[in-house]
């Protein structure tokens, strides 16, 4: 507070009282009682504020803040309030000890010594000895205890004003803290969940590490081609050396990598394994993502499903039938214009855990259905027809798909089967 305060701070500022003004000496004696209490008793500054301040005032003489400075701390009668706080700092505490003292043993004293906020005059006033009576809002809240230490103003004006910093900035980076949790955790609460979230909810339900399994694909190599280098003839028909365990199938790379990305995003830990690396004990631990056109080691666990793709023909099956849904211009070179595959979530009764089957009848058809199960857009067109409750139920669909320049296009839905 500089020097150019209200003009209220220069009279004093009485309470209303039905007992009229309070005599001089009543006053001085009230005085008395609060110097000698517990209270002031531990700070001579406060006693020196409070008796220079109520002299004065019964003195009829102004006071100021320039005034209280000069009288009580011996500082120029010309100094800079402004740089110097330490009459509000003390006019602070002095406030806190009398709210201290008539709120315990003052509380049923008739005169009330009072220090208004915003002013250095106190003011005066009775009150009745059954209750608090007159007593000023500030005198009656439940103030936190005046430190009880003597210390140099100086001292106490840096080191509350050290405090106040650092208790402004901790209130402000409170206050973030709690603004950032509200919005996280008002994002996580009310946040639209994607059809991506509600496809992938029962399998990701599991704490353990998805496996993420792709199996080799049986490739036959002449066996005159292995060895030293010599000169090759062509290979005879009995050349031919299955290997069984050497190569993974394109298409199924790049499902492994978009569905493994896919789970890195969302946070969900996964294990990726090859070929016969996944045994029947891994899938009862943890649950699976089954990937792959070109093998049958997944049909013991999948060869209860409704739709199912026989390799031996390349076709897919629907209840043990034949249908007509497999690639009708398939090259010797593997390459087509067109592919299906078989996409199943489903809860396996035989492993006791959820499994994704990703299953083309080529490579394109694996690949475009790893697509569809990694991109919300394609799948919630996928799922667009399906029943209520569709979340909670083990599904197939039978994805048919263009093959453009040897990359799928988007696939679409021919068949579904829900239970």
């Amino acid at each position: 507070m500089s020097e150019d305060v209200s003009s209220a701070t220069k009279a004093p500022v009485p309470h209303e009282s039905p007992s009229g003004s309070v005599p001089p000496e009543a006053v001085r004696s009230q005085l008395q009682r609060i110097l000698d209490s517990p209270e002031f008793r531990s700070s001579k500054r406060c006693q020196d504020f409070l008796t220079f301040i109520v002299g004065q005032t019964l003195a009829g003489l102004p006071l100021k803040e320039r005034t209280v400075g000069a009288g009580v701390f011996g500082r120029d009668a010309s100094y800079d309030t402004n740089e110097d706080g330490i009459v509000r700092i003390k006019a602070t505490e002095v406030r806190k000890r009398l709210g201290l003292y008539y709120a315990g043993r003052g509380r049923q004293d008739e005169v009330v010594i009072d220090l208004p906020v915003g002013h250095y005059v106190p003011s005066f006033s009775l009150t009745r000895k059954n209750g608090l009576g007159n007593l000023s809002p500030l005198l009656i809240e439940n103030s936190a205890a005046a430190s009880t230490t003597e210390q140099p103003e100086e001292q106490i004006f840096g080191a509350r004003r050290t405090r106040g910093v650092w208790w402004r900035f901790a209130r402000a980076l409170g206050l973030l803290i709690a603004i950032g949790v509200l919005v996280v955790t008002g994002w996580k609460i009310y946040r639209p969940t994607s059809v991506l979230d509600q496809f992938w909810e029962p399998v990701l339900r599991s704490r353990d590490p998805i496996i993420v399994a792709t199996s080799y694909a049986p490739v036959y190599y002449p066996s005159s081609f292995l060895g030293p280098p010599r000169a090759v003839a062509a290979p005879r028909d009995n050349d031919f050396v299955l290997l069984s365990d050497q190569y993974v199938g394109g298409g199924d790379l790049i499902a492994a990598a978009r569905i493994s990305g896919m789970l890195s995003h969302m946070g969900h830990p996964y294990a990726i394994r090859v070929g016969n690396a996944v045994t029947f004990e891994d899938l009862r631990s943890a649950p699976a993502v089954l990937i792959g056109y070109s093998s049958t080691h997944w049909e013991d666990v999948t060869k209860g499903f409704r739709f199912f793709i026989d390799h031996n023909q390349g076709v897919i099956d629907d209840n043990g039938k034949p249908t007509d849904w497999y690639p009708h211009h398939l090259g010797s070179d593997f390459h087509t214009d067109e592919d299906y595959a078989v996409l199943s979530r489903a809860f396996d009764p035989q492993t006791h855990t959820m499994i994704v089957l990703v299953s083309g009848c080529t490579q394109y058809g694996t690949e475009a259905a790893a697509e569809l199960i990694t991109d919300p857009t394609l799948l919630g067109d996928a799922l667009r027809g399906a029943p209520e409750g569709w979340q909670k139920k083990n599904l197939q669909l039978v994805l048919h798909l263009k093959v453009i320049a040897n990359a799928p296009a988007s696939p679409q839905v021919i068949a579904s089967h829900y239970w």
